[in-house]
Protein backbone atom coordinates (compact mmCIF):
# COMPACT_ATOMS: atom_id res chain seq x y z
CA UNK A 1 0.00 0.00 0.00
CA UNK A 2 1.46 3.37 -1.05
CA UNK A 3 0.56 6.15 1.74
CA UNK A 4 0.37 8.35 -1.63
CA UNK A 5 -3.15 7.01 -2.16
CA UNK A 6 -3.58 9.95 1.18
CA UNK A 7 -1.98 12.97 1.78
CA UNK A 8 -1.34 14.13 4.83
CA UNK A 9 -0.07 17.69 5.69
CA UNK A 10 -0.16 19.35 8.91
CA UNK A 11 0.10 23.32 9.21
CA UNK A 12 -0.54 25.83 12.84
CA UNK A 13 -2.99 22.18 13.60
CA UNK A 14 -4.97 21.60 10.55
CA UNK A 15 -4.56 18.62 9.04
CA UNK A 16 -5.36 18.97 5.19
CA UNK A 17 -6.14 15.26 4.19
CA UNK A 18 -6.97 14.33 0.24
CA UNK A 19 -8.12 11.22 -1.44
CA UNK A 20 -5.17 10.68 -4.03
CA UNK A 21 -5.84 7.85 -6.47
CA UNK A 22 -6.58 10.55 -9.09
CA UNK A 23 -6.87 8.34 -11.88
CA UNK A 24 -9.96 6.69 -10.58
CA UNK A 25 -11.52 9.29 -9.48
CA UNK A 26 -10.67 8.41 -5.74
CA UNK A 27 -12.59 4.92 -6.27
CA UNK A 28 -12.20 2.53 -3.35
CA UNK A 29 -9.54 -0.28 -4.22
CA UNK A 30 -8.74 -2.39 -0.94
CA UNK A 31 -5.63 -0.63 -0.70
CA UNK A 32 -7.32 2.56 -1.07
CA UNK A 33 -9.87 1.56 2.05
CA UNK A 34 -6.26 0.25 3.87
CA UNK A 35 -5.06 3.91 3.13
CA UNK A 36 -8.08 5.87 4.67
CA UNK A 37 -8.12 4.01 7.76
CA UNK A 38 -4.50 4.23 8.37
CA UNK A 39 -4.56 7.96 7.85
CA UNK A 40 -7.34 8.13 10.39
CA UNK A 41 -5.69 6.50 12.67
CA UNK A 42 -2.79 8.64 12.29
CA UNK A 43 -4.78 11.47 12.98
CA UNK A 44 -6.25 10.35 16.15
CA UNK A 45 -2.84 9.84 17.65
CA UNK A 46 -1.62 13.30 16.95
CA UNK A 47 -1.49 15.33 19.65
CA UNK A 48 -1.00 19.15 17.71
CA UNK A 49 -3.76 18.42 15.20
CA UNK A 50 -6.64 20.36 16.01
CA UNK A 51 -9.28 20.15 13.22
CA UNK A 52 -9.49 17.96 9.66
CA UNK A 53 -10.10 18.70 6.38
CA UNK A 54 -10.84 15.92 4.33
CA UNK A 55 -11.04 16.56 0.12
CA UNK A 56 -10.20 15.02 -2.74
CA UNK A 57 -7.75 15.57 -5.33
CA UNK A 58 -8.66 16.09 -8.91
CA UNK A 59 -11.88 15.90 -10.86
CA UNK A 60 -13.84 14.39 -7.82
CA UNK A 61 -14.36 14.08 -4.05
CA UNK A 62 -15.01 9.84 -4.14
CA UNK A 63 -16.49 7.65 -7.39
CA UNK A 64 -17.28 4.77 -4.84
CA UNK A 65 -16.05 1.23 -4.37
CA UNK A 66 -13.60 0.39 -7.19
CA UNK A 67 -15.93 -2.53 -9.39
CA UNK A 68 -12.82 -3.91 -10.85
CA UNK A 69 -11.49 -5.05 -7.43
CA UNK A 70 -14.83 -5.65 -5.99
CA UNK A 71 -14.80 -9.27 -5.73
CA UNK A 72 -11.40 -9.69 -5.07
CA UNK A 73 -11.96 -7.53 -1.73
CA UNK A 74 -14.87 -9.46 -0.71
CA UNK A 75 -12.61 -12.39 -0.94
CA UNK A 76 -10.14 -10.78 1.10
CA UNK A 77 -7.81 -10.60 -2.07
CA UNK A 78 -5.76 -8.17 -3.90
CA UNK A 79 -3.64 -5.94 -2.54
CA UNK A 80 -1.95 -4.69 1.15
CA UNK A 81 -3.49 -4.50 4.28
CA UNK A 82 -4.45 -8.15 5.25
CA UNK A 83 -7.69 -9.40 6.06
CA UNK A 84 -11.14 -9.94 4.62
CA UNK A 85 -13.19 -6.87 3.48
CA UNK A 86 -15.62 -7.49 6.70
CA UNK A 87 -12.75 -8.58 9.08
CA UNK A 88 -13.79 -7.00 12.62
CA UNK A 89 -11.14 -5.54 14.56
CA UNK A 90 -10.71 -4.02 18.09
CA UNK A 91 -13.77 -1.95 17.72
CA UNK A 92 -17.41 -2.48 16.72
CA UNK A 93 -16.61 -1.64 13.00
CA UNK A 94 -14.97 -4.31 10.21
CA UNK A 95 -12.68 -3.40 7.92
CA UNK A 96 -15.07 -2.13 5.24
CA UNK A 97 -17.03 0.82 7.75
CA UNK A 98 -13.45 1.70 9.22
CA UNK A 99 -13.22 4.15 6.33
CA UNK A 100 -15.93 6.71 7.24
CA UNK A 101 -16.62 5.41 10.68
CA UNK A 102 -13.11 6.61 11.61
CA UNK A 103 -13.77 10.35 11.03
CA UNK A 104 -17.20 10.13 13.19
CA UNK A 105 -14.55 8.50 16.16
CA UNK A 106 -11.79 10.96 15.70
CA UNK A 107 -11.58 13.26 18.94
CA UNK A 108 -11.22 16.55 16.22
CA UNK A 109 -14.00 18.28 14.11
CA UNK A 110 -13.71 17.03 10.91
CA UNK A 111 -14.68 18.81 7.84
CA UNK A 112 -15.58 17.35 4.66
CA UNK A 113 -14.69 19.10 1.26
CA UNK A 114 -16.58 17.66 -1.56
CA UNK A 115 -16.50 18.20 -5.64
CA UNK A 116 -17.18 16.40 -8.77
CA UNK A 117 -18.65 13.13 -7.30
CA UNK A 118 -19.20 11.73 -3.88
CA UNK A 119 -21.06 8.50 -4.85
CA UNK A 120 -21.49 5.12 -2.73
CA UNK A 121 -18.66 5.11 -0.83
CA UNK A 122 -17.50 8.38 -1.79
CA UNK A 123 -20.68 9.40 -0.09
CA UNK A 124 -20.29 7.44 3.00
CA UNK A 125 -17.13 8.35 3.97
CA UNK A 126 -18.10 12.09 3.70
CA UNK A 127 -21.40 11.63 6.03
CA UNK A 128 -18.65 10.35 8.53
CA UNK A 129 -17.24 13.77 8.88
CA UNK A 130 -18.89 16.57 11.35
CA UNK A 131 -19.34 19.15 8.89
CA UNK A 132 -19.79 18.78 4.65
CA UNK A 133 -19.36 21.53 2.59
CA UNK A 134 -20.06 20.78 -0.96
CA UNK A 135 -19.71 22.59 -4.46
CA UNK A 136 -23.25 23.29 -6.11
CA UNK A 137 -22.82 20.74 -9.16
CA UNK A 138 -21.10 18.29 -6.32
CA UNK A 139 -23.38 14.64 -7.58
CA UNK A 140 -23.82 13.10 -4.22
CA UNK A 141 -25.61 9.57 -4.61
CA UNK A 142 -26.37 6.19 -1.74
CA UNK A 143 -25.84 4.38 -4.60
CA UNK A 144 -25.54 1.52 -3.45
CA UNK A 145 -28.85 -0.34 -4.14
CA UNK A 146 -27.00 0.60 -8.69
CA UNK A 147 -25.20 -2.87 -7.61
CA UNK A 148 -27.91 -4.76 -5.80
CA UNK A 149 -26.37 -4.15 -2.36
CA UNK A 150 -27.35 -1.84 0.46
CA UNK A 151 -25.07 0.75 1.85
CA UNK A 152 -22.16 -0.55 4.85
CA UNK A 153 -19.67 1.61 5.47
CA UNK A 154 -21.16 2.66 8.99
CA UNK A 155 -24.63 4.77 7.06
CA UNK A 156 -26.35 3.47 10.08
CA UNK A 157 -24.55 5.48 12.65
CA UNK A 158 -23.58 8.44 10.64
CA UNK A 159 -27.02 9.45 7.75
CA UNK A 160 -29.23 8.64 10.91
CA UNK A 161 -27.92 12.10 12.38
CA UNK A 162 -29.05 14.12 9.23
CA UNK A 163 -32.11 13.02 7.92
CA UNK A 164 -35.51 11.78 8.65
CA UNK A 165 -36.03 7.74 8.43
CA UNK A 166 -38.40 8.46 5.29
CA UNK A 167 -35.58 10.63 3.58
CA UNK A 168 -33.01 7.41 4.59
CA UNK A 169 -34.88 5.36 3.16
CA UNK A 170 -35.92 6.79 -0.28
CA UNK A 171 -31.77 7.32 -0.90
CA UNK A 172 -31.35 4.01 0.15
CA UNK A 173 -34.03 2.41 -2.34
CA UNK A 174 -34.07 4.94 -5.12
CA UNK A 175 -30.00 5.78 -5.37
CA UNK A 176 -30.65 9.33 -6.29
CA UNK A 177 -28.05 11.58 -7.29
CA UNK A 178 -28.42 14.99 -5.75
CA UNK A 179 -26.50 18.20 -6.59
CA UNK A 180 -25.28 20.13 -3.60
CA UNK A 181 -27.73 22.31 -3.07
CA UNK A 182 -30.33 18.95 -3.27
CA UNK A 183 -28.10 17.45 -0.64
CA UNK A 184 -28.15 20.96 1.76
CA UNK A 185 -31.99 20.81 1.60
CA UNK A 186 -32.18 17.47 2.86
CA UNK A 187 -29.28 18.01 5.35
CA UNK A 188 -27.01 16.04 4.40
CA UNK A 189 -24.74 18.86 3.23
CA UNK A 190 -24.37 21.89 5.95
CA UNK A 191 -23.22 24.53 3.27
CA UNK A 192 -23.04 24.74 -0.42
CA UNK A 193 -19.96 27.11 -1.25
CA UNK A 194 -17.91 27.88 -4.93
CA UNK A 195 -14.78 26.46 -3.58
CA UNK A 196 -15.86 24.27 -0.51
CA UNK A 197 -12.00 23.31 -0.13
CA UNK A 198 -10.99 26.74 0.46
CA UNK A 199 -14.09 27.32 2.84
CA UNK A 200 -13.64 24.35 4.39
CA UNK A 201 -10.19 25.03 5.51
CA UNK A 202 -11.15 28.60 6.89
CA UNK A 203 -13.65 26.93 9.37
CA UNK A 204 -10.80 24.41 10.64
CA UNK A 205 -8.28 27.53 11.25
CA UNK A 206 -11.40 29.15 13.12
CA UNK A 207 -11.89 26.08 14.88
CA UNK A 208 -8.17 25.35 15.48
CA UNK A 209 -8.01 28.66 17.43
CA UNK A 210 -10.39 27.83 20.05
CA UNK A 211 -9.02 25.59 23.11
CA UNK A 212 -8.51 22.43 22.14
CA UNK A 213 -10.06 20.80 25.23
CA UNK A 214 -12.87 22.44 24.83
CA UNK A 215 -13.25 21.23 21.00
CA UNK A 216 -12.58 17.88 21.89
CA UNK A 217 -15.35 17.77 24.81
CA UNK A 218 -17.78 19.15 22.43
CA UNK A 219 -17.44 16.49 20.21
CA UNK A 220 -17.40 14.08 22.66
CA UNK A 221 -20.77 15.21 23.89
CA UNK A 222 -22.41 15.23 21.21
CA UNK A 223 -21.29 12.04 19.55
CA UNK A 224 -22.45 10.27 22.90
CA UNK A 225 -25.53 11.96 23.70
CA UNK A 226 -26.93 12.61 20.64
CA UNK A 227 -28.93 9.70 20.74
CA UNK A 228 -28.58 8.33 24.23
CA UNK A 229 -31.43 8.90 27.39
CA UNK A 230 -31.14 12.30 29.54
CA UNK A 231 -29.78 10.86 32.27
CA UNK A 232 -26.37 10.08 30.09
CA UNK A 233 -26.81 13.61 28.46
CA UNK A 234 -26.58 15.10 31.74
CA UNK A 235 -24.15 13.26 33.61
CA UNK A 236 -21.31 13.82 30.85
CA UNK A 237 -22.08 17.77 30.55
CA UNK A 238 -21.56 17.67 33.99
CA UNK A 239 -18.47 15.74 33.84
CA UNK A 240 -16.83 17.11 30.81
CA UNK A 241 -17.46 20.93 32.13
CA UNK A 242 -15.90 20.28 35.73
CA UNK A 243 -12.57 18.79 34.04
CA UNK A 244 -12.84 21.81 32.08
CA UNK A 245 -13.38 24.65 34.57
CA UNK A 246 -10.09 25.85 35.91
CA UNK A 247 -7.92 23.62 33.69
CA UNK A 248 -5.03 25.69 31.83
CA UNK A 249 -7.16 26.43 28.48
CA UNK A 250 -10.02 27.68 30.21
CA UNK A 251 -8.38 29.96 32.14
CA UNK A 252 -5.95 31.35 28.65
CA UNK A 253 -9.63 31.73 27.06
CA UNK A 254 -10.33 33.83 29.95
CA UNK A 255 -7.81 35.89 30.06
CA UNK A 256 -7.39 36.45 26.60
CA UNK A 257 -11.02 37.75 26.54
CA UNK A 258 -10.64 40.69 29.22
CA UNK A 259 -7.01 41.79 27.74
CA UNK A 260 -8.69 41.62 23.81
CA UNK A 261 -5.93 39.43 22.12
CA UNK A 262 -5.02 35.80 20.35
CA UNK A 263 -4.97 32.88 23.20
CA UNK A 264 -2.18 30.68 23.46
CA UNK A 265 -3.66 27.77 23.64
CA UNK A 266 -1.70 24.21 24.71
CA UNK A 267 -2.13 21.11 22.68
CA UNK A 268 -3.78 18.34 24.73
CA UNK A 269 -0.52 15.88 26.24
Amino acid sequence: MSKDLVTIDVQEGVADVRLNRVDKYNAMSRDMFAAVIAAGEELARAKGVRAVVLSGNGRGFCAGLDLGSFIQMGEGQGGDGGGSLFAKGEGPENFAQRPAYIWKKLPVPVIAALHGVAYGAGAQIALGADIRIAAPDTKLSIMEIRWGLIPDMSLTQTLRDLVPMDVAKELTFTGKVLNGHEAQALGLVTRVADNPLEEALALAEEISSKSPDAIRAGKQLLEATWHADEHTGLELEASLQTSLIGSPNQIEAVQANFEKRAPAFKDPE
